[in-house]
């Protein structure tokens, strides 16, 4: 790309060389002038002044707002041979007359004016426009004095070298432009893109914002019209406040890249960009023709901005810093030339910075695409990184897995020894004591049924741990029964009335867990009715009350402040089973103890 500019500026280099080397063509840089108002459709018969070419009117009709002529005269020896006409500069729109015969006009020499100052025009003239001897060129100029109108020279001569020039003047003004709004197009949709994918990265943000609003001003120099705006003061006024915007984010991504972070300055030039927008929009008539008043500020700092990070990056900064600033160093000298031309202290016809602006943008997406592969470079290596240390943390996490699963798995098997114990004294223990009080109240000659029907019982109790757990979800009545047969058995030989209520059992099933520790609980409260209690007559209710299971042990003996040994219900192991059962089931163990008998109650829901 680099290459390419540099061979179109040696093209239009070698074709003004070639243009003033030929004798045929000659450059008009004298002419007459004179004003009139708008609506002015042929020139004025008096009030003709002697101008040199280049002219803006302004400074000879100050605040003329309106249409001044332009008559030039040259020689032709024979009106049949071919002439190049070539009309460098008319700001802003103008409409040419050659001896009389209207040959060009732009699309609207009134408000809102067409913008012809952006490329020069050329006309091949040829009989019966070209008279014998003296010739005459009409150019009827509409401007605003705000805004620098003029009327350039005007070459006429052999075609080929006219045609030659026009090109090389064109190229300038109107061909490089474009092809600078092209690249700045695509570096900002590239970092516009960077930025999305790296918003914690602003610096491509920033400079997305810079090229957003420097492609809008670029346009300024190819603009054919002010649309959409109905006036040359509004487009004047919303160009400018792009500048401001431009020049504004400009600074902000220097600062960004210098990895610097001013918030408070920064807030006021992203408040003064705002304001001249907003101002611009709101206000074009006055905005438009006061444009230097906010455009020349932000000028100066944008170039303060560029000579410090210029230093900064020479000085001290990276290297792609420093990249950066030599990219920003020559347009910057080169930029000189287009502020002195719209300060008006050089009379030329268009601005320079589009030869060099495309090498500055080209620098800046290189030293932008080097951060970003960086960026990109250095998240590959955290990951990798992370990777490593990831490979270690799961590695400590399955060691410290297995050495928990092998915990949990030691003391799953001393909760089941526990357990084990809980159902033994509970269940079997019962039994047990239950037989040992059987025997010890039987006389000595015992028949050998009645022993061979003890040890029948103490085996069902042991099978009812096995019944629990084998059968998932049996039916409570049918587990409740065998449990109900020993009890009554054992509470009989105790001469101990045993009543039992059993209430919506039926087709009730809870899994086994739950069905051993309501069987167990039974069992216990029971064997302590028959251990300690003295009662005469003992009641036991299991009913289903809506969703929940009510379980209720009444006895009428001694209460438990009257009993000779109560710690061994009160804080023996067997009340400890029962309330552990309890709470495994989703209840409370509730006891109550009076002189005249003792309550145990749990109050449990059906579901799990």
């Amino acid at each position: 790309m680099i290459g390419r500019l540099a061979a179109l500026c040696l093209f239009a280099l070698l074709a003004c060389t070639a243009a003033q080397a030929q004798p045929q063509t000659r450059t008009i840089e004298g002419a007459e002038a004179a004003r009139s108002d708008w609506d002015a459709q042929a020139p004025p018969a008096q009030g003709w002044v002697p101008v040199t070419l280049m002219d803006q009117w302004q400074t000879r009709w100050p605040g003329h707002d309106g249409v001044v002529w332009y008559r030039l005269t040259w020689q032709q020896a024979d009106p049949h041979v071919p002439t190049g006409l070539l009309v460098d500069y008319t700001c802003m729109a103008a409409a040419v007359y050659v001896n009389g015969s209207l040959i060009a006009r732009d699309a609207s020499l009134v408000e809102p004016l067409s913008r012809g100052w952006t490329a020069p025009r050329y006309f091949l003239l040829d009989a019966p426009l070209l008279r014998r001897g003296q010739n005459e060129l009409l150019v009827r100029v509409s401007g605003l004095a705000a805004y620098q109108p003029a009327f350039g020279k005007a070459t006429v001569g052999d075609p080929q070298t006219v045609e030659s020039m026009y090109r090389a003047e064109k190229l300038v003004r109107h061909d490089l432009q474009l092809l600078d709004i092209a690249i700045g197009a695509v570096l900002t949709a590239l970092f516009g893109l960077f930025w999305l994918l790296r918003r914690q990265d602003t610096t491509y943000g920033w400079f997305a914002f810079n090229g957003l609003f420097g492609l809008v001003y670029g346009y300024n120099f190819v603009a054919a019209s002010p649309w959409p705006f109905p006036t040359t003061d509004g487009w004047q006024a919303f160009i400018a406040a792009c500048y401001v915007a431009v020049a504004a984010s400009y600074v902000i991504f220097l600062l960004r890249y210098a990895d610097r972070r001013c918030p408070r300055f920064e807030r006021i030039l992203l408040g003064v960009a705002a304001l001249a927008l907003a101002l611009a929009l709101a206000f074009p008539q006055a905005m438009g023709p006061l444009r230097n008043v906010y455009v020349l500020p932000m000028m100066g700092l944008h170039y303060a901005a560029s000579i410090a990070f210029v230093a900064f990056a020479l000085r001290r900064g990276r290297r792609d810093q420093q990249v950066l600033g030599l990219c920003i160093l020559l347009p910057l000298l080169v930029t000189l030339y287009d502020a002195a031309v719209y300060l008006g202290f050089v009379r030329g016809t268009g601005y320079v910075a589009a030869f060099t602006s495309p090498v500055m943008l080209l620098g800046m997406g290189f030293v932008l695409a080097h951060r970003f592969v960086g960026a990109m470079k250095r998240v590959e290596g955290f990951n990798l990184e992370l990777q490593r240390e990831v490979a270690a943390a799961t590695g400590e996490l399955s060691d410290t897995l297995n050495r928990q699963h092998a915990l949990e798995l030691s003391h799953s098997r001393a909760g089941e020894r526990l357990k084990l114990v809980r159902d033994l004294h509970d269940g079997f223990g019962g039994t047990l004591v239950g037989a040992i009080a059987r025997l010890e109240q039987a006389p000595e000659a015992t028949p050998k049924a009645d022993l061979v029907n003890l040890l029948k019982e103490m085996r069902e109790d042991l099978r009812l741990v096995i019944d629990t757990t084998s059968q998932e979800h049996a039916d409570l009545t049918d587990l409740i029964a065998p449990l109900r047969h020993r009890a009554s058995r054992l509470l009989e030989a105790a001469k101990i009335d045993a009543r039992w209520q059993l209430d919506g059992l039926e087709g009730i099933a809870l899994d086994s867990a739950r069905s051993l520790d309501l069987l167990r609980l039974l069992q216990e409260a029971l064997t302590n009715v028959f251990k300690h209690s003295r009662a005469q007559r003992v009641e036991v209710r299991v009913a289903l009350v809506g969703q929940r299971m009510v379980v209720r042990v009444r006895d009428d003996g001694r209460g438990l402040a009257d009993r000779a040994e109560p710690q061994s219900f009160e804080g023996g192991t067997g009340l400890a089973s029962m309330r552990l059962r309890a709470q495994r089931l989703g209840g409370v163990l509730q006891l109550a103890s009076a002189a005249d008998g003792t309550e145990l109650r749990v109050d449990f829901p059906l579901a799990a």
